[in-house]
Formats: C-alpha cells, structure tokens, sequence
C-alpha cells in the first residue's frame, strides 16, 4: 500500500463522510472502491475512442474493397 495526501473540497468531504457513515464503510477503503471505479471508467472510455478510430479506419478500408470487388465484376460481365 501507498500512503497518501489529499486535499478534498469541502463539500466532497463532508458528502464522502456521510456515506462512509452510512454504508459502515472505512473511509480508505471507500476511496480506494471510488479510484478504482473511476479508473475502470477512464479505461473504457479509453477503449471506445480507440474503437471508434479503428472503426473509421476499418469502413474506409472496406470501402475500398467493396470498390475493387465491383471492378471485378464489372469485368466478369463485360467478358
């Protein structure tokens, strides 16, 4: 484990308090949970752009096939 200094807002303090009382939870392991699925959500968030950049690429590759194929037939029925 890391040990670690934090400055919170006021208001963020005072919310995370009421809810570690609440849920009964310590308060490192409630940011520890809080980091940890904020983490996972920059990570997917990550993932979609690359996957919507690899999309892109992939639909202007497959634009160019479909082209190439057409040509092929194209010249299949003109023989």
């Amino acid at each position: 484990m890391k040990t670690l200094s934090l400055k919170l807002d006021k208001e963020i303090f005072e919310e995370t308090e009421a809810i570690i009382k609440d849920r009964k939870v310590a308060r490192n392991r409630y940011i520890n949970q809080a980091l940890e699925f904020y983490n996972n959500y920059q990570k997917r968030k990550k993932l979609s752009s690359e996957f919507a950049f690899a999309s892109k690429l992939s639909k202007e590759s497959s634009t160019e096939i479909i082209a190439e194929f057409d040509a092929l037939i194209e010249e299949d029925e003109a023989i």
